[in-house]
């Protein structure tokens, strides 16, 4: 099909502001109490399926701040074909939305068709890059709108990679002619565990593909950091978002949270964190 995707000089229409990922855990206090949020980032997958309960919410929200779906189920890196069944939902769910992004990771979740319910690095080669990226291709036709792909924590290398983790990232995305969406503790995480520089990883990416940050807490264990978003931000990533900040400019950010989920309240006032970083770049100019 012909695909009606934006130009490369397009970026999605989004306020330089921290959105926070919805989940049911908040609903009722997000309807009773109509907080001031930017945006709300929607998992997909939770919404695809036909008699969706969180269907009322989702059009109640639309109708106050715009949204982004957020998908963890395309198997983009996959060499399972492209689920079409499923990117059809997606379709259709996008459709009824109209999200301002619509997102999935470099990674691969399904092996001979088997969900594998993680989100999987791939091999940092050259044959990985023209795999992955004639996907994203098929995946951007399909849906008709290109589409931001984001970084994934690691915590080993594969033995054949031959590119740095950003080269790889960078290179996908020009092929692909398709977004980046910098998960900036993934960034922080994987290279405590790998040994590399965080900030070089940063610095590397190319300022027009960038859209969209997303910003998330981890844990320890033992010599290994463990990408959680079952806790606050940590220190040294809130200083990573600002070097990403300054280097692409304010953009749209978006906190995690899916384990140990606070209160609303708690974080809405960590995302508030986020936005007084993004005002404080946007006035330096």
């Amino acid at each position: 099909m012909a695909c009606s995707r934006p130009g490369s000089s397009a970026t999605p229409g989004l306020p330089a502001r921290c959105g926070i990922g919805l989940r049911a855990a908040h609903f009722g206090e997000l309807l009773e109490l109509r907080p001031e949020v930017p945006f709300f980032e929607v998992m997909a997958e939770n919404h695809v399926q036909p008699g969706d309960p969180g269907a009322r919410v989702l059009e109640a929200l639309r109708a106050r701040a715009p949204l982004t779906l957020h998908s963890v189920g395309m198997s983009l890196g996959s060499s399972d074909p492209l689920d079409l069944v499923h990117l059809g939902r997606l379709r259709e769910l996008a459709a009824r939305l109209e999200p301002a992004l619509v997102s999935d990771h470099l990674a691969w979740v399904s092996l001979d068709g088997r969900q594998l319910h993680d989100l999987l690095p791939l091999p940092l080669v050259e044959e990985a890059v023209a795999h992955v990226a004639e996907r994203i291709g098929r995946v951007q036709d399909f849906l008709g709108r290109r589409i931001a792909v984001e970084n994934v924590s690691s915590y080993a290398r594969f033995a054949e990679s031959e590119l740095a983790e950003w080269e790889f990232v960078a290179a996908v995305a020009a092929r692909a002619d398709c977004w980046i969406l910098l998960d900036v503790n993934n960034v922080y995480v994987s290279a405590a565990n790998l040994g590399f520089a965080a900030e070089a990883y940063v610095d590397a990416l190319p300022r027009e593909r960038v859209v969209q940050l997303h910003v998330a807490g981890h844990d320890r264990d033992g010599a290994r950091l463990l990408d959680t978003h079952g806790a606050p931000v940590a220190d040294p990533v809130w200083a990573l978002f600002e070097r990403a900040l300054q280097r692409f400019g304010p953009l749209s950010a978006v906190l995690e949270r899916d384990r140990a989920i606070p209160e609303l309240a708690v974080l809405l006032d960590e995302a508030r964190k986020a936005d007084a970083r993004i005002e404080r770049v946007s006035r330096a100019g």
